[in-house]
């Protein structure tokens, strides 16, 4: 997405005379060499390496009563290093879309080897210490390596692991679990700052969400909702406003940890609307919403789009939402509904004021 908006902006800047079509050319392969940049020869080989992994693991398998004991064990470790090597073979040599399936093919092979292991010897024990420990070898392969695939691998298996506790528990918190999955979130996104993989931030992050979401599910009081919207709040002005030191730490990740953060802050006022409802608190926490937004779009709304954007419909959604509860109940349905159009059309015209002004920010920045 941000590589056709690059092309697009350098071909008009060559139109206007910016910037010569040579120069917008090296840009272009200066972008298309970083080894961020979408590449369709290493995504086949990921999905090349998921596939042929699939099939070993399961010709292993189907034939594993055929196979002698020590002679799957050896064949299993064998075929793991021969992975392992071949990755870091590859990888010395810059061949970066092999190594990233031969390294991705020898980190799947363990977690299926484990599993096969565990059925041979009859080895009892919980699906979670194995999910971990699958978990643990990813981080450490994919911090050896500096592999991205790795680390999107390691988020998977962080979800995946959240997905068996919360299946095996019936989503109930028993024992140290639990924090698994935090701590798991918090190596991933460790690794996407060492590595440099930064589309598998997301992952981090949206785990760190599902995980919040969980622990109000289980505690599901007033207190909780307000502690959700004051944290997320809190969190997104740390990384957002100019000048704190989480903002100058996070300046690097992009706009995710300010669109994240206020993503919590706006799931906050979502719990804190079903259970408030009425009274003079739904007006208080109806402009409180309100102001949660217009500080969201006035603090990152020029540089932040997924912010900006999420702030316009957090505001035009509470709008509407306090005129059904309010006017609503006063006037029939045909008033509401012109009520409303007008709530609307004042709304566009605030969205339309706020990207005039950032846009005239924009050009005082570059003159």
């Amino acid at each position: 997405m941000y590589r056709g908006r690059l092309q697009r902006d350098l071909s008009l800047w060559v139109e206007k005379g910016f910037i010569e079509p040579p120069q917008a050319s090296a840009i272009m392969a200066e972008y298309d060499s970083r080894p961020t940049s979408f590449s369709l020869g290493r995504v086949l080989s990921i999905l090349a390496a998921l596939l042929v992994a699939a099939a070993i693991l399961l010709l292993v398998a189907s034939n594993w009563e055929l196979i002698p004991r020590p002679l799957r064990v050896g064949a299993l470790l064998a075929l793991i290093w021969a992975f392992y090597l071949g990755g870091a073979f590859y990888t010395v040599r810059g061949q970066t879309s092999l190594a990233a399936g031969l390294l991705l093919l020898g980190t799947m092979s363990f977690g299926g080897a484990m599993s096969l292991v565990g059925q041979m010897y009859h080895i009892s024990g919980d699906e979670l210490p194995m999910m971990l420990t699958w978990f643990l070898i990813a981080c450490l392969a994919a911090a050896l390596f500096r592999s991205g695939s790795l680390v999107a691998l390691a988020g998977f298996l962080s979800w995946a692991y959240f997905s068996l506790y919360l299946e095996q528990n019936d989503v109930h918190w028993i024992g140290l679990s639990p924090w698994a999955p935090p701590l798991m979130a918090a190596v991933v996104i460790a690794l996407v700052r060492y590595v440099g993989a930064n589309r598998a931030r997301h992952l981090a992050y949206l785990l760190l969400i599902a995980w919040l979401t969980w622990l109000y599910s289980l505690n599901q009081q007033l207190s909780t909702a307000v502690l959700f919207a004051a944290g997320g709040m809190i969190a997104f002005l740390a990384v957002s406003i100019p000048g704190s030191p989480l903002q100058r730490l996070t300046r690097d990740a992009g706009a995710a940890p300010a669109f994240y953060t206020f993503l919590v802050a706006v799931i906050g006022f979502f719990m804190l609307h079903v259970e408030i409802e009425t009274g003079p608190r739904f007006v208080v926490l109806g402009v409180v919403t309100l102001a949660a937004s217009v500080a969201a779009i006035g603090l990152c709304g020029r540089d932040n789009g997924a912010v900006r954007y999420l702030a316009y419909a957090v505001f035009a959604s509470e709008i509407l939402y306090l005129a059904s509860q309010t006017i609503g109940s006063i006037i029939g349905t045909s008033g509401f509904f012109l009520i409303c159009g007008l709530l609307v059309a004042v709304v566009a015209w605030l969205v339309i004021r706020l990207e005039r002004r950032f846009g005239d920010r924009n050009q005082e920045a570059r003159s």
